[in-house]
């Protein structure tokens, strides 16, 4: 079965489409994958793509840019581009054939979304937020069905539009232990992990907030895990050079191995990106969640979800200084409630999100 995969911008659209990727190809069937990301944007995607090592048939790419929330003369610059991508796209399905498509949001698919329309190819988006944004919006319309992480996507949609597949994991994801990831980043495992993360960027306010408080986490007997994100490595490692005894600190700019960060972990301090909406709650893992101030506000509503379920805590940026060591502490030591937490992390959580877009991409192509 010939299937095309169309994804691009973020980490947090390729990654989904990766786990659909490496599910198709688990489940037999010599399916024909192609992957299409975007042109000029660095190689991120086909970094990503050649890193998993998955067997692609085809790899393209087309010319795409943001519209909503940039400057006038950008959005002009990217509606250039994403005319010439529609016809790059074109071009594309005319080669390769596709039976169905699976897109996962933003605007790096729109030239591809809008090609298969007018090559009236079957096309299934996958939304990984719970609320759409303006893009996913309008290519919904052009779309036969919609995945969603949760059923709180439904309103969003047209009646009996959206499926609730979960969020789509990768196979890493799904045996990663606790004691593997004990191992992996030299652990102790007697004493309780925090793990911090904010993203392959960083997130330089929750850095700024742990840095100020990490001597009094390490008195209190935690080991910390701490994912500064690339741009902010070396600011971090200048300001945390002077620790008293920073032997249960463990730095990373950037991790490869999150799925074993995670397994590791009795509590996470991150952002509340798509992907908090699986992974956290997969491993059963309670969340201090802090939504990135300065974008829309889907962040906020990823946070709010998890919060109202018990399976995580909303925490302001502005509120992180006051508030953040006197809430770790909080849930830290109080085993029932991080065990309430953990018990409701697992509830929402879902490990067949990959499998079950897989399953309705090739429903569409038959």
């Amino acid at each position: 079965m010939r299937l095309l995969i169309g994804a691009g911008g973020t980490g947090g659209h390729v990654y989904p489409a990766l786990a659909v990727a490496e599910a198709l190809h688990r489940s037999g069937g010599g399916h024909e994958l192609t992957f299409v990301g975007t042109r000029g944007g660095g190689g991120f995607e086909k970094q990503l793509v050649d890193a998993y090592d998955l067997p692609f048939a085809a790899y393209g790419e087309v010319f795409a840019g943001p519209i909503v929330g940039v400057n006038p003369l950008r959005a002009f610059s990217s509606m250039v581009k994403m005319g010439i991508g529609v016809m790059q796209a074109f071009a594309l399905l005319g080669k390769h054939k596709p039976q169905a498509i699976l897109l996962t949001g933003g605007w790096a698919n729109v030239p591809v979304a809008l090609a298969a329309r007018a090559r009236g190819i079957p096309m299934l988006i996958y939304l990984p937020d719970i609320e759409p944004g303006s893009t996913i919006k309008v290519l919904s319309r052009f779309a036969q069905k919609i995945a969603t992480t949760v059923d709180a996507s439904a309103p969003f949609f047209k009646p009996g539009q959206t499926v609730v597949t979960g969020y789509p994991l990768r196979g890493a994801f799904m045996t990663a232990t606790r004691e593997q990831g004990i191992a992996e980043f030299g652990l102790s495992p007697e004493r309780k992990t925090l793990l911090i993360t904010g993203g392959s960027r960083g997130a330089r306010s929750v850095n700024l907030a742990i840095e100020a408080i990490l001597p009094d986490l390490l008195a209190d007997g935690l080991q910390v895990l701490h994912i500064t994100g690339n741009l902010d490595w070396e600011r971090s490692q200048a300001a945390t050079a002077d620790l008293p005894d920073a032997t249960y600190y463990h730095p990373y700019a950037y991790c490869e191995q999150m799925h074993l960060a995670y397994a590791a972990a009795d509590l996470a301090i991150a952002r509340a990106g798509a992907s908090t909406l699986g992974e956290l709650p997969f491993y059963g893992l309670p969340g201090i969640l802090v939504p990135y101030p300065y974008a829309w506000r889907y962040q906020r509503v990823n946070a709010d979800y998890l919060a109202e379920r018990g399976a995580a805590i909303r925490l302001d940026d502005e509120k992180m200084s006051d508030a953040l060591l006197p809430m770790i502490r909080s849930l830290m030591y109080d085993e029932e409630k991080l065990a309430a937490m953990k018990a409701s992390a697992k509830a929402v959580g879902s490990g067949q999100g990959a499998q079950r877009i897989a399953d309705l991409l090739i429903e569409l192509a038959v």
